[in-house]
């Protein structure tokens, strides 16, 4: 190991010797690219695919993209993928409650994760040779950040995503709410009634509209309401959407009336909203503090004591 630290020190203090590292390293990174378009491009033009692809009808672009993409990646997907089964259940978890439902979404991910670290610090070491006079040292040291942050960045900008989807999920429950309680009471069965609410919100709350038609092809097919409902929770991962299901699956397995519940819950939830808005029109006096710190009270001053500072100068530059 010593003789394996006392080497590398040679090597980053031999400007020559780094300059052909860097040279090698660059040559592998673009075999590794050129291999990987390569496979790509084969995949996209390959006859046997297309045949397959519209004999299933897999009509849409995103779908035949993202199985290129995991049938290019197949032969790397063991050294890419994580191996442990908690970390990809939470990936694959993730990409869900973001919207991507795909059976090749998991290696889509991978793929533009990989090709992140891979082609950020290869840009950032030939984006160097316009900058002669940069050190080797802080070439690398940079190499390496772009690389930490194509490893990074996917993983934050899939968070964001799965935020901006629970916003819009969040949105539109209240509504959604409101139309299931008054199908229920007119005499709507529970799929029926998701149903009509699905059809309704289409056009003003599509993510919420899908996630409930969801639940009712499921019902369609054989699976059990309870069921079908704890999967809209886990999909969604609101703690309002797993409320209900949690009221709505007590009601069915009791007996009791699920149009009453879903008025009792429709009232709790609405003190509920109102007790938070409460809460956040307390804290907007707090919240106020600090700008009116930074930026009202400086002008304010200035207005104020400005004038007389001037005079002030005026007076002791004419003694």
């Amino acid at each position: 190991m010593e003789a394996l630290l006392n080497d590398l020190a040679v090597i980053l203090t031999d400007d020559s010797t780094l300059r052909q590292l860097i040279v090698w390293l660059s040559a592998g990174a673009s075999v590794v690219m050129v291999l990987g378009a390569a496979a790509i491009t084969m995949s996209v033009f390959d006859p046997v695919r297309r045949r397959v692809g519209n004999l299933s009808g897999e009509k849409p672009e995103n779908r035949r993209l993202m199985l290129k993409v995991a049938t290019a990646m197949g032969p790397v997907a063991a050294f890419v993928l994580p191996q442990q089964e908690l970390e990809r259940h939470k990936i694959v978890m993730q990409l869900s409650r973001a919207g991507f439902r795909s059976p090749t979404a998991l290696q889509a991910f991978y793929f533009i994760k990989t090709m992140l670290i891979i082609v950020a610090p290869l840009a950032v070491l030939i984006g160097s040779n316009w900058i002669p006079q940069i050190e080797t040292v802080r070439v690398l040291t940079y190499a390496m950040f772009a690389s930490g942050v194509g490893m990074f960045a996917p993983n934050v900008v899939l968070q964001r995503l799965v935020d901006k989807r629970a916003r819009a999920l969040s949105n539109g429950f209240p509504d959604a709410l409101d139309l299931l309680v008054v199908c229920v009471e007119s005499g709507l069965g529970l799929a029926s009634a998701i149903q009509r609410v699905a059809d309704e919100l289409d056009v003003s709350h599509p993510e919420l509209a899908f996630e409930l038609s969801i639940v009712n092809a499921e019902i369609r097919v054989g699976v059990q309401r309870e069921q079908a409902l704890k999967n809209l929770a886990n999909r969604t991962g609101l703690e309002d959407i797993r409320g209900l299901v949690g009221l709505l699956v007590q009601t069915m397995r009791f007996g009791t009336g699920v149009a009453d519940a879903l008025r009792v819950y429709s009232e709790e939830f609405r003190d509920k909203r109102m007790q938070k808005a409460e809460e956040q029109a307390a804290k907007m006096g707090t919240m106020l503090v600090f700008p009116l710190v930074l930026f009202m009270f400086p002008i304010f001053f200035i207005v104020a004591i400005g004038p007389a500072v001037i005079r002030i100068i005026d007076a002791f530059s004419q003694i």
